[in-house]
């Protein structure tokens, strides 16, 4: 991996385990380990580009054109920009119900939220006194919804269901005339289109506006568990993209949030707390804090056509993602009405009706030796270690599952029933007699206990 390229047609690359540096605070090392146990959070992207159904905010920038606009076919690129910034214009999702979203992010299972208050766009989903351009402006003709400021909406009603809250930050801003400045034409990259060394009050201007927004964010909206940071090219070694994130961290941590997990993707550092593979699981397990970020749909941002997931393809996702140490963000985007697509749902609701069943063997799990052989998939708790079988396009119990494992244990229950299973052991491996195992109530994988 080329850890100096970014981003690749949107998708970020991830700091390596050799790299990772952990945070020094013992309240941060408290609560990260926490949060790494909650193993499952519901992401979502939702702005005013959604009603475009385009890739995020991606569109805007010419830099990344060969893939995000080459849908853009129905009218110039300059005029479909201008769409793209009057979008606030129009938007009204007249059917965000956030208790709704957070029922249903309960009943599947769901953990913690990951949102985006601000993507690269610049548009702040949430009451920024820094910036008209936002939800709550009366320019947004959802400014009048009791429901306006979207963020503040979700955080609480997520929160008040136990779950955690995790903020998506945009540290570039494409609508911040300190970042992209229009007295310099325009943008031709990602990155800001001026220099720092020759204009170093206007880049301390960015600086004071990301900070103000950042500090908004840790002082208005109650308790912050992870400040999750997107835009990896503003970073210092960069262009001299330095927004001095220690400042603004050391403040909000010596402040309301002590406790505040931050992660500030792909620069590495002691303020990367958390790694984010982008739509791929790392190939071994990661014995460092990592969360897979991915989609159910194909897509972060909403799209008219896009196609889901099903429940066996998530509840295997999930699988393989604990089973290598890590946390898996699996991101839904509402409907530019605000509902969520109906074929995402079902999806999730078949995942979070394995989950009720089986959650006990993934949150709160660590790996277990040997991860993976076959079809099985290993994770512990505890003295217990669990295995999942897992199950292709039809449930089809074999009579004999092979296990290997190294643990001297006694007793072998399926999950799904609390019938104990018979087995057989020779040195490492292990046989199963699965053959009284009915395929009744068996769907997608089947877990058993070893203990």
């Amino acid at each position: 991996m080329d850890e100096n390229e970014i981003v690749v047609g949107g998708v970020h690359d991830y700091t390596t385990e050799e790299r990772y540096v952990p945070p020094k605070e013992q309240a941060v090392l408290d609560h990260l380990k926490w949060f790494m146990g909650l193993k499952l959070g519901f992401m979502m992207h939702f702005s005013p580009g959604c009603q475009l159904g385009t890739y995020e905010s991606w569109a805007l920038c010419d830099e990344d054109a060969a893939w995000s606009q080459a849908e853009i076919d129905w009218t110039d690129t300059e005029t479909f920009k201008k769409q793209y910034w009057n979008a606030n214009r129009t938007f009204n999702p007249v059917k965000f119900r956030p208790d709704r979203i957070a029922d249903l992010a309960k009943e599947c299972g769901f953990r913690y939220l990951l949102f985006t208050t601000k993507h690269h766009d610049g548009f702040c989903m949430y009451d920024s006194h820094a910036t008209d351009y936002k939800i709550t402006d009366p320019s947004c003709p959802f400014s009048d919804s009791p429901y306006a400021d979207i963020t503040k909406c979700l955080f609480d009603e997520f929160r008040s269901r136990g779950m955690a809250i995790s903020a998506y930050f945009s540290k570039p801003d494409w609508h911040s005339d300190a970042y992209w400045h229009r007295a310099f034409g325009e943008a031709p990259t990602r990155n800001l289109n001026y220099s720092v060394e020759e204009h170093p009050e206007l880049w301390e201007e960015f600086v004071r506006y990301v900070h103000t927004q950042i500090e908004e964010l840790g002082t208005r909206y109650g308790r912050i568990d992870c400040l999750w940071l997107d835009g990896g090219w503003v970073r210092p070694d960069n262009l001299g993209q330095d927004i001095r994130l220690g400042e603004i961290v050391g403040k909000l941590r010596g402040g309301p949030q002590p406790h505040l997990i931050v992660c500030d993707r792909t620069v590495g550092g002691e303020f990367e707390n958390i790694v984010t593979p982008e739509q791929q699981i790392p190939e071994k397990p990661l014995f460092i804090p990592w969360e897979t970020c991915t989609t159910v749909g194909e897509n972060f941002g909403f799209r008219y056509d896009d196609h889901f997931k099903s429940g066996r393809e998530l509840v295997h996702l999930l699988i393989d993602v604990v089973s290598r140490g890590g946390n898996l963000a699996l991101n839904l985007s509402p409907q530019p009405d605000g509902k969520l697509p109906a074929g995402g749902v079902r999806s999730l609701k078949e995942m979070g009706r394995w989950l009720r069943i089986h959650g006990d063997a993934i949150y709160g799990t660590e790996p277990a030796a040997p991860y993976e052989y076959w079809k099985v998939r290993y994770t512990r708790k505890g003295e217990k270690t669990y295995a999942f079988f897992l199950y292709e396009d039809e449930v089809r119990i074999p009579g004999r599952i092979h296990l290997e494992t190294e643990k001297d244990f006694s007793k072998v229950t399926l999950m799904r029933t609390g019938e104990e299973v018979k087995f057989t052991r020779q040195g490492r491996n292990v046989v199963l007699d699965t053959s009284g195992i009915s395929d009744a109530g068996a769907f997608y994988a089947d877990c058993f206990v070893i203990c």
